[in-house]
């Protein structure tokens, strides 16, 4: 007669042998990242930088598969219902994992438990610029101006249900202020309007900015992330300035379908994190205002939920719908 007591070792064991020649033989052929959005965007900059330098760690071709189209979803349903087997993997951001499903985008899938999370890659926070004839020189006194006078400030935005929108959103809603949001379409016209004065504040990114910035015609107060950023050093975070605990960034993680197997995820999450500590991929992002950052994947999933909450909370709260 079998013992039950051997039972359970032997199956751990079966189990432990079982990832191990999993982790070993993979990948044997070539992996497919699917980015949801179209060639040339942020996201798909940011992927090829990555995949890049991934593929000679993991020791085989990373193709980029852009599949872009309804705010991700297609991308994203595609990379949700794939084999569950390292060989499709999705290069999602915050748009499509943490904002989109807040504004009426309807998913086939769920954003927090169809996918399997493996790294954070990075993150591309906002700067808070005003117009030159706004007399704050810090956050602190934007928001006693904002107080004092409420929706008498006009901020830009990208358009409605974008990030720089609902980073303004925020700011409002923890400063306990009013502005009055005039959307845009597209970031260029959001900064040609601001620069011009026809509005006083404007989120953006860095890249998209930073020009005004250097010639004096926008006003940098501080950036949106929870740590300053290396390409701007000397600008305060908001939460420093002002806000404790604001965050606002633009983040990408890499992601497979829900049940990926561990040993797959600990091989990819290892060669990913060695890849963002290097000096190459900081110089790469950074021209795109972003920073590499890298951990573990309960770490990923953690800031995700958070994230994920956050925003649901500002746009329900705000009552904004998308375009």
């Amino acid at each position: 007669m079998f013992s039950t007591r051997f039972a359970l070792p032997a199956l751990l064991l079966a189990a432990s042998l079982s990832c191990n020649a999993i982790a070993q033989a993979y990948p044997d052929k070539a992996v497919r990242v699917i980015v949801p959005f179209p060639a040339g965007g942020a996201a798909d900059i940011v992927a090829r930088h990555f995949t890049t330098r991934l593929s000679p760690l993991i020791g085989q071709q990373i193709i980029v598969d852009n599949r872009g189209g309804a705010g991700g979803i297609i991308g994203g349903e595609i990379a949700a219902r794939a084999p569950a087997d390292g060989y499709n993997l999705l290069f999602a951001s915050s748009s499509v994992l943490s904002i989109n499903p807040h504004l009426g985008a309807k998913a086939p899938y769920d954003v927090l438990k169809s996918f399997t999370p493996i790294v954070k890659i990075g993150d591309a926070p906002n700067v808070l610029t005003v117009h030159p004839s706004v007399p704050a020189k810090t956050v602190k006194e934007l928001i006693v101006i904002a107080r004092a006078k409420p929706e008498a400030l006009a901020y830009a935005s990208n358009g409605a249900g974008t990030l720089s929108h609902l980073t303004g959103e925020l700011f409002a809603q923890r400063a306990g202020v009013k502005m009055l949001h005039v959307p845009y379409k597209g970031g260029a016209p959001a900064v040609i309007d601001t620069v011009a004065g026809n509005v006083s504040v404007l989120f953006a990114a860095f890249p998209t900015v930073s020009g005004q910035m250097r010639a004096g015609r926008l006003k940098a107060l501080a950036v949106t992330s929870a740590k300053r950023i290396a390409v701007a050093p000397e600008l305060p975070t908001v939460a420093e300035a002002a806000l404790k605990g604001f965050e606002s960034s633009q983040w990408w993680g890499l992601y497979g379908p829900a049940g990926l197997p561990a040993a797959v995820v600990e091989k990819l999450n290892a060669a990913g994190n060695k890849v963002l500590v290097t000096d190459d991929i900081k110089k790469a992002l950074a021209l795109d205002g972003a920073e590499p950052s890298g951990g573990t994947p309960a770490a990923l999933a953690a800031y995700h939920k958070a994230d994920y909450e956050k925003w649901g909370v500002v746009i329900s709260k705000a009552g904004i719908k998308a375009n």
